[in-house]
């Protein structure tokens, strides 16, 4: 195994309508989201149509069925 140094900062933004920043969050990172989620709850409520329609101009890879630890 090779030596190395990783670090993942990480960025909480909360509030009402925080949501309405995420645009020009991600876009000042890149143009590549990974978009995790668990058993449907965020299409249920429509926040999945809202994020996937904010970053239409995003590439998007998804990765659905995130299992709750512990559950």
């Amino acid at each position: 195994m090779q030596n190395f140094d990783y670090m993942t900062p990480t960025r909480l933004i909360f509030g009402e309508n925080a949501i309405e920043k995420l645009h020009d969050v991600m876009a000042a990172i890149g143009k590549k989201v990974l978009l995790t989620y668990g058993g449907g709850s965020i299409k249920k409520i429509g926040l999945y149509d809202r994020v996937k329609e904010i970053l239409k101009d995003f590439e998007i890879t998804e990765l659905p069925g995130i299992q709750p630890n512990p559950k």
